[in-house]
């Protein structure tokens, strides 16, 4: 069977499900099952669908009575048997389920998606798959990728339904550890270490990474739009049960219903890891008047909200004037802006000189100016006809399905008016940077603005030597990195603090601190070099989720190397091996182990077959430039 996938080639689908062996049983519980190429009746025998590379594999089962699938890498289990399911006018959808006749295609597309890498790659085998519990038709979806499982339903539309609850579930096998965060609409709490028995009876937030044997799992949800955002509980068996915090009385829609995507994130290593674009893939490619858009250009901002709390507008000029010293590409005019004396006017006096010096101008703005359609497109229009490039959007309500819907909608607005969008106070990303890339971050995370302007509450040692392998594993995050101010430091030093905007990854990458402390560091000309994209990333040998996490990018031809140290003094052994042939130089930024706020700096030439050792304080880091 040949099909044709829109946005990728002409594809031969390959034999894709094995029977075993496995006695028949009744269906009981809530759950969905997968069947590709015939149909399935209840008592089925378990069916293995693998993905395209053969290496990740989905085990659908309706042994006892529920219908469950299991995901494997390299033929071993790293998601236990777990469900998928919707409760909606009193039915849950999911038990009992009888199945149709499926249709199946296979994807092998590759697309531009700025962040850790040039290239996302979508490699996939999916399945459409009809189902009937009591009568009642309604579909699954399943997707078998070269880096995990994602599965959702879809209810068609009906007048009047109510949604009433989300009933999915990921089992762990054992008792991992994991790498967790409490649920916080906000997305802003700090990620802890424990063993998934460990976890208290209190909601947490996704994702979620674990161990599973030797392979790294992330659970997430992907495409998250006009449904309630996501939370887990740990419950008896180590079973996560997903339910929605903001949505717990449910909602009455006369549409179609698609449940977000239930992802299985699967990697043999961190880097396989940290290079998964499996979120991005479950979402739908941009229109084509998106897809290769001039005007969606990431960069590096400047800002002066946590130098100096709201914008001056007697000292914009200098702001400018530095960021153009920096030879960043943008600066971000926050919150207050709007107080200046006829505001409006007195902005385009801003974005006018931020053009003669070739800087452009975002602007801060709170989402309840945005929230109505009408005033949100007036708004947008305004600060396009004022030369505005971008917005960063502050402050949403918390995601419940009509607040995920708000996302798209603005960066759908925002699109038309040629305007960039970070949102802030925010649910965490799903993937829809793919779908609207002008989308170029999101905070959903603790970072510097959480830690110093607004609680002055100490940074958790551990938690930036998480965030990697957490968070950033599924989508971009702006965490306003790098201050090298000793009152803010809170016991990170400045090697940590320089590290973060390597190691932290955001197309539009704005810095926490204040300008003039860069134009003043050792470090000046490494933060100008300094990209906000990468075209490729490593996890060198040595990291540890909660230890150390310690990155190799490279931008064109240059390298850089940015480590993490968590709590404790550390030291770490590296390698250059990933170097093309013949020499470099090297720039070297380490801790000096005394003393937080001063870098150990160091010029050198290496090349493939160098090594050296790097010593860390607790909170410490490591910097490094390397070009030809």
């Amino acid at each position: 069977m040949q099909v044709a996938v829109p946005g990728s080639r002409l594809v031969r689908t390959p034999p894709v499900i094995a029977m075993v062996t496995g006695a028949p049983q009744r269906l009981s519980l809530f759950a969905a099952a997968v069947l590709l190429a015939v149909g399935m009746p209840c008592g089925a025998k378990p069916f293995t669908i693998a993905s395209p590379d053969g290496k990740v594999a989905a085990t659908i089962s309706d042994a006892g009575g529920v219908v469950s699938y299991t995901v494997s890498l390299d033929g071993s289990q790293v998601l236990a048997p777990s469900t998928v399911g919707i409760q909606s006018d009193g039915l849950i959808l999911g038990k009992a389920a009888r199945f149709g006749k499926a249709r199946t295609r296979i994807v092998d597309e590759t697309y531009a998606l700025p962040g850790g890498k040039a290239k996302a790659v979508n490699r996939a085998r999916i399945a459409t798959i009809p189902l009937d519990t009591n009568g009642y038709h309604y579909s699954l979806d399943v997707q078998v990728a070269d880096d995990g499982v994602g599965v959702r339903l879809r209810l068609p539309a009906k007048a009047g339904r109510k949604v009433q609850a989300d009933l999915s579930t990921w089992r762990l096998p054992g008792n991992p550890i994991a790498w967790a965060t409490h649920y916080d609409p906000g997305y802003e709490q700090p990620y802890t270490t424990a063993s998934l028995s460990a976890l208290d009876a209190a909601p947490y937030g996704l994702p979620l990474t674990a161990k599973v044997g030797g392979a790294y799992v992330t659970l997430s949800e992907a495409a998250l739009v006009d449904y309630g955002d996501l939370a887990i509980k740990r419950q008896d068996g180590n079973m996560l049960a997903g339910f929605l915090p903001v949505d717990a009385k449910g909602w009455e829609t006369g549409s179609e219903v698609v449940q977000p995507w239930r992802v299985t994130i699967v990697a043999r290593n961190l880097t396989a890891l940290v290079n998964s674009t499996l979120i991005q893939n479950l979402n739908p490619p941009p229109a084509p008047s998106l897809k290769n858009a001039d005007w969606i250009i990431p960069g590096r901002s400047s800002w002066q909200w946590m130098a100096i709390g709201a914008p001056k507008f007697d000292d914009q000029h200098q702001w400018v004037d530095r960021t153009k010293a920096l030879g960043f590409e943008y600066y971000l005019v926050d919150e207050g802006w709007s107080e200046w004396k006829d505001a409006w006017p007195s902005l385009k006096s801003v974005v006018d000189y931020g053009k003669s010096k070739g800087v452009k101008i975002w602007l801060w703005v709170h989402s309840r100016e945005v929230a109505d359609p009408e005033k949100r497109r007036a708004y947008f229009r305004r600060a396009a006809e004022t030369g505005i490039v971008g917005v960063k959007v502050d402050f949403p309500e918390a995601p419940n399905h009509w607040w995920s819907t708000w996302y798209r909608d603005v960066l759908r607005d925002a699109a038309d008016d040629h305007l960039l969008v970070d949102f802030h106070g925010a649910v965490k990303p799903t993937g829809m940077e793919r779908t609207w890339p002008n989308e170029l971050t999101r905070e959903a995370i603790r970072g510097h603005e959480y830690h110093i302007t607004r609680y002055q509450r100490k940074l958790d040692p551990d938690h930036d030597v998480i965030l990697p392998f957490t968070r950033y594993v599924i989508g971009h995050g702006d965490y306003t990195p790098v201050v090298f101010n000793p009152k803010e430091l809170q016991g990170n030093s400045w090697a940590h603090e320089l590290a973060q905007a390597v190691v932290f990854t955001s197309p539009f990458l704005c810095f926490g601190g204040d300008p003039a402390d860069y134009l003043n560091n050792p470090a000046h000309d490494v933060i100008s070099a300094l990209p906000a994209t990468w075209d490729e990333t490593l996890v060198l040998p040595g990291s540890e989720p909660g230890k150390i996490a310690a990155f190799a990018r490279r931008h064109g031809d240059a390298w850089f190397i940015g480590v993490l140290n968590g709590a404790d003094q550390a030291s770490l052994d590296i390698g250059l091996s990933f170097l093309g042939r013949g020499p470099w130089k090297m720039t070297r930024l380490a801790d000096q182990l005394n003393r937080p706020d001063a870098f150990d700096r160091r010029e050198e030439k290496v090349n493939s077959a160098s090594s050296f050792q790097v010593h860390m304080a607790g909170r410490g880091g490591f910097v490094a430039w390397i070009r030809r």
